[in-house]
């Protein structure tokens, strides 16, 4: 797959193309959350370098320290090199504690078991990227900004890999209509750090840091074939998920008169 040939082409017409967005919706500042991934380090970069106002957020929620540190890294390069850039951190682990309290407090009140409504481990996953999301545009409601989206295509398009309200909440996509490969290009191009870059793909949601590969059991450069010429090892892989997740990807159904 070689769909792009001029990255410098590429990064210029996302600048303009956020840029337009921006200044055509009186806009004033742009609100990215940091991971530690090349996603987010790609869109983040991206946001500095149109020279508009940009918060880069880091939110640790009992991350792993390798997570932390590839974002504080990423963080503090962007915050150094750029004059627009803003360098956030907001702690959410306490504030995931809190909620959770509060939750089995209640369940115990009403005779439920004390863990009836926080037991399952993908639910309580998501749960922090909501988390963040209402971190993120409690900035950017403030800034009068907009949250800017990480996803890349298999992501948003092909297998629904993220949290409906969480990570998937956002204002606009810079990166969703490029493939994982095509965003590590575009990292390299950008001057993202190696170690983001060659840094295996995860979420950041488990406390045992398994990576995005191995909840979904395939590759990204696998999905990405099985997206594009419906061949691989993943096909049956990208089906299931898709179809898991459909929900995720379209509208909203809505009853009408």
């Amino acid at each position: 797959m070689n769909r792009i040939q001029d990255y410098s082409k590429l990064e210029s017409d996302i600048n303009k193309w956020i840029k337009d967005y921006y200044y055509s919706n009186g806009i004033q500042s742009l609100v990215v959350g940091v991971s530690g991934g090349i996603d987010s380090a790609v869109v983040s970069t991206l946001c500095a370098k149109t020279g508009l106002p940009t918060y880069v957020v880091r939110m640790p929620l009992e991350s792993t320290h390798q997570n932390t540190k590839l974002s504080d890294l990423h963080a503090q390069q962007l915050a150094e090199e750029y004059d627009n850039v803003t360098n956030v951190q907001v702690e959410l682990s306490s504030v995931y504690g809190s909620l959770l309290h509060s939750i089995n407090w209640w369940s115990e009140a009403q005779h439920f078991d004390k863990k009836e409504f926080t037991s399952d481990e993908l639910t309580l996953a998501n749960t922090k990227s909501r988390i963040r999301m209402v971190t993120l545009y409690q900035i950017a409601g403030s800034k009068k900004g907009i949250v800017i989206g990480t996803g890349n295509k298999v992501e948003d398009y092909g297998i629904g890999f993220y949290t409906k309200y969480g990570d998937g909440g956002v204002d606009i996509a810079p990166i969703a209509d490029l493939y994982k490969t095509e965003v590590r290009e575009l990292g390299g191009y950008l001057g993202v750090d190696a170690l983001i870059i060659d840094a295996k793909p995860t979420d950041g949601l488990w406390d045992d840091g398994r990576s995005d590969e191995d909840q979904i059991g395939a590759t990204y450069e696998q999905l990405e074939e099985a997206m594009e010429k419906g061949t691989g090892n993943a096909v049956d892989i990208l089906y299931k998920f898709n179809n898991q997740n459909s929900h995720k990807m379209q509208p909203i159904p809505t009853f009408k008169l």
